[in-house]
């Protein structure tokens, strides 16, 4: 009991000093590339910790390693500009002044649904409040915001060309009335890429490839 104690003990050690020379951004917002260190300098530490029969030795030297690659990859990165992007990747500009960029989504693996949890999180909740929104490499949702915000709370009619009939009923609406709202504006369901109302009858409204607008319509509900 008491060799399991003082292999803790060292391995505790060992991982904070290695993760103090990491440097903060090991403790606040990480890099895909330091999220993987992270998690294997973990599993690294619970090997010989859990297991006695593991020299102490290999767990010690196995972060050591781990923290020796971190730090190439750091210096890398600074010699290296292209580096960071092979490694990290960049940021996705997911909304411009035109609307959303659907391209941009596909690529990161969102969908509609996905980006307005993401601005909710940021504190917006109309996707007419920013004029730009963007995925950092880390994940992080950002965004330049309008002046002034819309607010309202909408609901999500339309992802991608499918109907959300839970939310249309929210909104006192039917698929058929809605797909009838589509047809006035020269647009079938199926190429609507979103459709959000609010409970002024307030729509935001993207046709795929094409840019957003802003229209009203009768809604029913309350919320």
């Amino acid at each position: 009991m008491a060799l399991v104690f003082l292999r803790t003990t060292i391995i505790f050690f060992t991982l904070l000093l290695v993760m103090r020379l990491m440097g903060k951004s090991q403790i606040g917002e990480m890099q895909p590339f330091e999220l993987v260190i992270t998690l294997l300098i973990a599993e690294l530490a619970c090997i010989p910790m859990a297991d006695s029969s593991v020299p102490l030795l290999y767990g010690i030297v196995s972060i050591v390693a781990i923290f020796i690659l971190h730090q190439i990859v750091w210096l890398l990165d600074l010699w290296f500009k292209p580096m960071k992007t092979v490694v990290c990747g960049k940021p996705s500009l997911v909304i411009t002044k035109e609307g959303i960029d659907s391209y941009q989504l596909r690529q990161n693996n969102l969908d509609v649904a996905d980006l307005i949890e993401s601005m909710r999180g940021a504190g917006y909740f109309n996707l007419d409040d920013v004029y730009y929104g963007l995925y950092e490499a880390n994940g992080k949702f950002s965004a330049l915001a309008k002046e002034q915000l819309t607010p309202t709370l909408p609901v999500l009619l339309v992802d991608s060309g499918k109907p959300d009939e839970k939310n249309a009923r929210i909104a006192g609406l039917t698929v058929d009335k809605i797909k009838e709202f589509t047809a006035e504006q020269g647009c079938k369901l199926k190429n609507v890429l979103v459709m959000t109302v609010d409970s002024n009858g307030r729509v935001y409204f993207q046709p795929k490839g094409k840019p957003y607008k802003i229209l009203n319509m009768q809604v029913s509900g309350q919320w």
